[in-house]
Parts: structure tokens; sequence; C-alpha cells
């Protein structure tokens, strides 16, 4: 099979529906799609060709982005790996993933940093370990990006909003609860409660496009 096969394919199972690759390849692709790739393999060798199209996955998902329209979301979701009653015998990212902390409490594995504009396009990603402060990506990831960028409440720092501010975008979040009251615009507190619209491409691809998929070992 040729790699841009192997590719749409991947692609293809993350809009399916189905809960696990092994069933879509099996009872979908081969049984449905023969006539679109004459070359399929079995599932056994489809899995050993998948890690060849890796970067290529990323270079291609980098050319999808949406337009930057001056009104931004950021926010951040855990990717675990495994249930946190099995993560001391888990071996699948051994020594790369790491304990982090959110609301939630504790889990195991890394951490996906979205920022989708306010149509819920994809203007920028990065996956860091779960331990890693909401702060630290947002320089790198919005080096492109002007007009106003809403956060929740982990997105506050005036170190940060000067940065930002001084490369022409604002950072907006909500207020702390022992934070002095401060005025803000009617349009930026409108925004701000848009910004679930971010929680809702979260939970789509967690649950819809099963991103994440924890394993026991």
């Amino acid at each position: 099979m040729h790699l841009s096969e192997v590719m749409t394919i991947a692609i293809a199972f993350h809009g399916s529906g189905y809960k696990t690759f092994k069933e879509f390849y099996t009872l979908h692709v081969l049984q449905s799609w023969r006539g679109a790739f004459p070359n399929l393999v079995s599932y056994t060798r489809f899995v050993e060709l998948m890690p060849w199209c890796l970067m290529l996955l990323c270079c291609f998902l980098h050319t999808r982005t949406g337009e930057v329209t001056g009104i931004s979301f950021i926010d951040s979701t855990p990717i675990d790996v495994c249930h946190n009653c099995r993560a001391h015998a888990h071996k699948v990212f051994k020594g790369l993933v790491k304990w982090g902390k959110n609301s939630v409490g504790w889990h195991n594995g890394s951490k996906l940093h979205l920022i989708i504009n306010d149509c819920g396009e994809l203007l920028a990603f990065k996956l860091t370990q779960a331990f890693v402060d909401d702060r630290k990506p947002v320089p790198d990831m919005t080096k492109d990006l002007v007009g106003k960028l809403f956060g929740d409440r982990g997105y506050i720092s005036q170190k940060l909003f000067e940065e930002l501010y001084q490369r022409g975008l604002e950072l907006v979040t909500k207020s702390k609860k022992k934070m002095k009251n401060r005025l803000v615009k009617l349009i930026d507190k409108i925004l701000l409660r848009k910004r679930a619209v971010i929680e809702s491409v979260n939970d789509h691809l967690k649950n819809m496009c099963q991103i994440e998929h924890s394993r026991a070992s």
C-alpha cells in the first residue's frame, strides 16, 4: 500500500464513529473499501505501516488550520494513557508521560493545548507533558495571531499579557474570586461566554474522534 492510502484510512477512522481502529479496519475497511483500496493488507500488517506515515500526518495537519479572524479561544485538555489505578503497570508510554494535576484531579499522560477561531477552526496546537503549566506554550502557539485571545483563569499572568500585547494580541481571561474587580468591555464578556465552544471541540476530539484511547499495558 502507498503511504497516502495508509494516511487516508487512518484519518477516516477518527470520523467513523468506531471505538477501536481494529474494529473499524476489520469490519468496515476490509469488508467495504476494497474497491477504493485494491491493495489492502491484513490488520497486523497495516498496524506495522502506520508509524511510517506519522510525520506526514503531522505535516498534513499543519496545512488544515483555519483563518485568523482576530477572535481566538485557547484551552488545554488532559490526554490519559491509562486509568490512574493501572499507571504503575503501564508500559506502552513508559518513560514518555508524566503525572499531572488539573481542576479534576491527578492523571497520567500528556496535555493537549488548542487554539481555535470563533468558527471552531483549528489555529494552533501543541502536545506537552501533563505537568506543564498551561501558560508556558502560549507564546510559541500564538506567534501568528492578532486580535484577542480568550482563555480561562489558568492563563492569568501579567507577564504573559504584556508579552502578547506587544505583539498585537490581547489576552482576555475571567478574574479569580480573590482578584480586585476590573472593568471589562461588554463585548469581551460576551465572547468569554462563547469560550465554551473550545471545550466542545475538546469533547468531540476525545469522545467522537477517539484521540484518547487508554490501554492497560
